[in-house]
């Protein structure tokens, strides 16, 4: 039970990290969006298995 938890607080983190970077790199370079939104998009894919090692689990 409690090692779920920290696998589940260090994807949280993972998701944020990747979220936060993904911002930036699409507002701060705007050559370069599509590789601001694939960072978006392995955050929401990291979210998505933290969501289901929450509720399958």
């Amino acid at each position: 039970m409690k090692n779920r938890e920290q696998v589940r607080n260090a994807l949280n983190a993972i998701f944020m990290l990747l979220a936060l970077v993904g911002v930036i790199v699409y507002f701060a370079m705007p050559a370069h969006h599509v590789v601001g939104l694939a960072i978006i998009g392995v955050a929401l894919v990291v979210k998505i298995i933290e969501f289901f090692i929450r509720f399958m689990f």
